[in-house]
C-alpha cells in the first residue's frame, strides 16, 4: 500500500484592520466554523492548522497549501496575507461568502477560488492539487444536507466563548439586504436532529451558538423539530447556555419556547429590522409586514416569560428614512422591551438585491474595490439614499449609538429584562451584548465627540448620576453571587 505524502495547510481567517472593535473580548471572537468544516473534508494525511487574527495577529508560517475564508470587510485582509504566500510561490485558495458573490475579484488575489458551499467543491478541488492540476474556479453550489460533516473542533486551540453548530442551512424570505438566500438557497434545509445532537456532544465550551438563519423555520413540522432538538438536548444531558437567530414565529408556540429554555436558551436574536410599514417594505421584510408592527410587544412578551431574552437586530438608513425616522427607530428601541440591540446602518453587500439595485441607481460612495470593502461592516454609511445624504446618516448614528449604549441607558435595559425575564443569567447576557456592540459602534466616537462617553461608557461632560452611583452598588452584589461566572464563561476561561 503507498503512502501518502504528509502534507500541510494552513487555514487563515483574517482580521478586519481598520475597526478592532470586532477583537475586545472573547464574546465578541467567533471561532470561522467554516474553516472547522474544510478540516473535515480535508484527507487524514494532511496536518491542519489554524491562524486566526482575532486573537493574534499574521506571522508567515510555511505550509503546502493557504485556505482563507472571509466575509466582505476582511475580504482585503485576506488578499493582502495572500499576497505574501503566492510572491513565496505557495498556493492559495478562497472561500465563504465574499468570493462567492465576487469571484472575478477574488481571482485576481489567490490561486483558486471556491464558491458555494465547501461539501460540494474540497474534495475535488484537493484531489487536483495533489496531482498538480488545480483549477482557477470551484462551484461548490448547494450541498447535499446529508453530507455535511461534523466540524473537526480540534483545530480550534483559541480560547472561543461559544461552541458554533449549525442545524439548518437556507432561507426562503428573501429580505434584499440579506445574502443567505442567494448564498445557501431560498429552501430550508434541515440536519436530522440525532445527528445535531451527537455532535452537540462532541462540543467543550459551555455557550453554544446555533449559527441557524433561522432556528425554527416555517417549513411544515419545523415546531416538531425544534423541540424534538431541544427535549434532546435535555434528555442526553447536554448542559449549554446558548442563542441562536429567530423569526417572530419564534414565540408562536408555547412548548417550542418552554423546551428552548429548558434545555439553555437564554437569548435569541431576531430581525425586528424597524418599526413602520414603509421602512419594512424598503428592504422587503415581508413576515414582519404580514405580522404586523403592532405585534411586536405580544411577541417579546411571549418570550420573556419564559426567562428568554430579545437581542434584535435594528437597521438604519432606509431609502425612505429621514433624520427624523432614525430618531423614531432610537426611541423605539429605548422604550420598548427588547432586551439588547444590533443598531446597523444599512449597507449594500455584493450580491444581494439591495447592491445591485443602489449600484443601478448610483448611490454607492464607497466603491474603490476591493480596498473600500473594509469598510462594508454595517458601521459606516457607505451610500447615499433617496433620502439622506451618508454623512448625514453617519452623523444621526453616532448621536443615536451614544443615545443607546451609554452606561445610564444599558443599565436601564438591564434592570428591565431582569423584572421581564426573572432570570440574573438573561440580564447578565442582554448587558454583556450592548456593551459588546457599544465598543464595536462607539469605536470611531470615543475620542472625536468632546461631548459623548469614554471608554467605560461614562458621560465626558456631565456630572455622575445617583442612579449610576446606586446601581454600582447593585452590579457589585450581582458579580459577587453570581456574574463573575458568567464572566469568566463569556471570556472564553
Amino acid at each position: 500500500m503507498t503512502t501518502k505524502t504528509r502534507r500541510k495547510l494552513l487555514l487563515i481567517n483574517p482580521a478586519i484592520q481598520l475597526r478592532k472593535g470586532f477583537l475586545n473580548k472573547g464574546v465578541e471572537r467567533v471561532m470561522p466554523v467554516a474553516l472547522g468544516l474544510v478540516a473535515a473534508l480535508t484527507p487524514p494525511h494532511w496536518e491542519v492548522e489554524l491562524l486566526d487574527e482575532s486573537f493574534e495577529p499574521f506571522t508567515f508560517r510555511p505550509a503546502d497549501l493557504v485556505a482563507f475564508t472571509s466575509f466582505t470587510p476582511n475580504a482585503p485582509r485576506a488578499y493582502e496575507i495572500a499576497a505574501v504566500y503566492r510572491q513565496s510561490g505557495i498556493h492559495t485558495v478562497m472561500g465563504g461568502s465574499h468570493a462567492s458573490t465576487c469571484p472575478e475579484e477574488a481571482g485576481q488575489y489567490v490561486d483558486t477560488v471556491v464558491t458555494g458551499e465547501a461539501e460540494g467543491a474540497w474534495p475535488a478541488f484537493i484531489a487536483d492539487f495533489e496531482a498538480g492540476q488545480a483549477k482557477r474556479l470551484y462551484e461548490g453550489g448547494l450541498a447535499d444536507i446529508k453530507d455535511i460533516p461534523h466540524v473537526q473542533r480540534e483545530i480550534f486551540k483559541y480560547p472561543y466563548s461559544y461552541d458554533l453548530v449549525q442545524t439548518s442551512r437556507g432561507c426562503p424570505m428573501g429580505c434584499d439586504f440579506c445574502t443567505v438566500t442567494q448564498l445557501c438557497g431560498g429552501t430550508y434545509r434541515e440536519r436530522d436532529v440525532e445527528d445535531v445532537l451527537d455532535e452537540l456532544e462532541q462540543t467543550t465550551r459551555p455557550l453554544l451558538f446555533f449559527i441557524d438563519d433561522n432556528l425554527v423555520n416555517h417549513k411544515k413540522g419545523a415546531e416538531e423539530r425544534a423541540i424534538r432538538l431541544f427535549k434532546g438536548m435535555v434528555q442526553r444531558g447536554i448542559k449549554k447556555y446558548w442563542f441562536s437567530q429567530a423569526a417572530l414565529n419564534f414565540a408562536d408556540n408555547d412548548e417550542v419556547l418552554y423546551w428552548a429554555r429548558r434545555s439553555g436558551c437564554v437569548i435569541i436574536l431576531i430581525g425586528i429590522e424597524a418599526e413602520t410599514i414603509q421602512a419594512l417594505k424598503d428592504t422587503r421584510k415581508n413576515l414582519n409586514l404580514k405580522r404586523g408592527v403592532d405585534s411586536y410587544e405580544k411577541t417579546f412578551r411571549k418570550i420573556h416569560k419564559h426567562g428568554i431574552g430579545i437581542l434584535a437586530a435594528m437597521i438604519f438608513g432606509m431609502e425612505s428614512d429621514k433624520k427624523e425616522d432614525l430618531l423614531a427607530r432610537r426611541d423605539f428601541i429605548k422604550n420598548s422591551s427588547i432586551d439588547c440591540c444590533q443598531s446597523t446602518i444599512l449597507t449594500p453587500l455584493p450580491g444581494t438585491v439591495l447592491y445591485k439595485r443602489m449600484k443601478a441607481r448610483n448611490q454607492i460612495v464607497l466603491q474603490n474595490y476591493p480596498s473600500d470593502w473594509q469598510h462594508y461592516h454595517c458601521m459606516i454609511a457607505t451610500s447615499d439614499t433617496a433620502s439622506m445624504d451618508h454623512r448625514e446618516i453617519e452623523n444621526t448614528m453616532n448621536d443615536i449609538w451614544i443615545s443607546l449604549y451609554n452606561k445610564d441607558a444599558m443599565r436601564r435595559k438591564m434592570f428591565r429584562t431582569l423584572w421581564n425575564t426573572r432570570s440574573l443569567m438573561t440580564a447578565y447576557w442582554a448587558y454583556s451584548y450592548n456593551h459588546s456592540y457599544g465598543r464595536m459602534f462607539l469605536e470611531g466616537v470615543f475620542d472625536t465627540y468632546p461631548e459623548g462617553v469614554d471608554r467605560k461608557f461614562e458621560w465626558k461632560t456631565r456630572k455622575r448620576s445617583f442612579y449610576l452611583k446606586f446601581s454600582d452598588y447593585i452590579l457589585w452584589l450581582f458579580y459577587q453571587t453570581s456574574w463573575k461566572r458568567f464572566a469568566d464563561q463569556f471570556t472564553g476561561k
